[in-house]
């Protein structure tokens, strides 16, 4: 018979501080070939954290009613523009939004660096945030314009929603064309000069869960130091990747959308980030606790570095389908160089192995106080999701 246990059980661990809960590094070091029955009886949680760049993340705020009333129609904070087309007075504002050109400068042109991810990063810090908006004028609504200021105490909702976060797997980038290349991975030189990943490897959160198995709607999380949900899949969510043996995927695949009240986060772990010539972006951490519910999670955590590979890709050709250098393990990848067509090509991260292994570490402790349970997916995440890329069509235009 199989030895299984349900969340239920692990939850009545943790509360009656019964628990034993190690961090997914702590799980790799201990764990060998053929021991998973033994491991499987020690522990009931493993956590994972992860610390890099999630341009795809936000916030929602709601300004509350003015006096008179306004309906937002444009908005800026601190120069950045938000989204208004809500209710009257709810924002969304993107973590990659970039501060517009007309915008007053308080600090000089190094603010042109600032962007959505940093006033975020600001009202989580506690900062007062300047607000600018135009009001469409209604019988109802008859302000048309607004200036004040705010801070997270003085909205009544303040909560990240992240459309994209945590890619099951990523890509490595490079350029073998003759010039610099400013990209999301951050500056690429020419002619091979260097190699960019933004994934930790291994000890990421969803390659030790492939399938999706132990996560799902629902899902109780380590968000930006405070507590968030997953809440639905991430968009660009592509399951359908190339695997190899041992179920990881050999490219982009599982991702997730995630949510959590910003009021109660800490500004340690969510930062506002610009990558030059590019735009801004939200340095962000997520740590996800995997409940040791059979063997078979024990199974798949013991994927090490040499077992999980990524696809090398070229920027220099400006398509949406790029010649890659094929696979390279992140082994490879961490020992600071890998070879591509027999030349040395040193590599760096975009995600912080130390940052996240201290994330891993901080959700670990809250389980064991007790003040962290975990929770039932409401809904699984999707397993058939195909990728679907943006078919253009060629026009032309007739000069009478």
């Amino acid at each position: 018979m199989v030895a299984t246990r349900t969340i239920a059980e692990i939850n009545e661990k943790i509360l009656a501080g019964r628990a034993t809960v190690w961090t997914i590094d702590e799980l790799k070091a201990r764990i060998s070939a053929g021991n998973y029955g033994q491991v499987f009886k020690q522990v009931d949680v493993i956590t994972t954290g992860i610390f890099e760049p999630m341009e795809a993340s936000g916030a929602m705020l709601n300004l509350g009613p003015t006096d008179p009333p306004i309906k937002l129609r444009q908005c800026w904070l601190e120069g950045v523009p938000a989204y208004t087309g809500f209710g009257a007075v709810d924002l969304f504002l993107g973590a990659a939004q970039a501060m517009e050109l007309g915008a007053e400068l308080a600090e000089g042109d190094q603010q042109r660096e600032r962007g959505g991810g940093h006033v975020i990063a600001d009202l989580i810090a506690g900062k007062v945030i300047p607000v600018r908006a135009v009001g469409q004028v209604t019988d109802c609504y008859p302000r048309a314009t607004l200036e004040t200021t705010i801070t997270k105490d003085t909205v009544n909702q303040f909560y990240l929603y992240n459309p994209r976060n945590l890619y099951q797997n990523f890509i490595v980038g490079v350029n073998g064309g003759d010039r610099l290349l400013h990209t999301y991975l951050g500056p690429l030189q020419p002619q091979l000069g260097n190699a960019v990943y933004a994934h930790a490897g291994a000890v990421s959160p969803l390659l030790n869960d492939p399938h999706l198995r132990l996560i799902g709607v629902g899902t109780r999380i380590f968000l930006g130091g405070g507590i968030g949900y997953i809440s639905w899949e991430g968009t660009q969510h592509f399951p359908l990747q190339k695997r190899l043996a041992n179920e990881t995927p050999i490219g982009p695949a599982a991702t997730v959308a995630l949510i959590g009240d910003a009021k109660h986060m800490d500004a340690h772990w969510v930062r506002g980030c610009y990558f030059k010539h590019y735009g801004p972006s939200l340095m962000l951490g997520v740590g996800i606790p995997l409940p040791v519910l059979d063997e078979q999670v024990i199974a798949h955590c013991a994927i090490q570095d040499n077992d999980v590979v990524a696809p090398v890709i070229d920027f220099s050709i400006p398509r949406r389908v790029r010649p890659t250098f094929g696979l390279v393990s992140y082994a490879q990848l961490k020992s600071g160089k890998i070879k591509i067509e027999g030349k040395t090509v040193r590599t760096a991260p975009l995600s912080s192995i130390y940052f996240g292994r201290q994330i891993a570490t901080l959700l670990k402790d809250w389980i064991l106080k007790g003040d962290f349970t975990l929770t039932e997916p409401v809904a699984p995440l999707p397993s058939d999701r195909p990728f679907l890329p943006q078919q253009t069509w060629a026009t032309t235009t007739t000069l009478e």
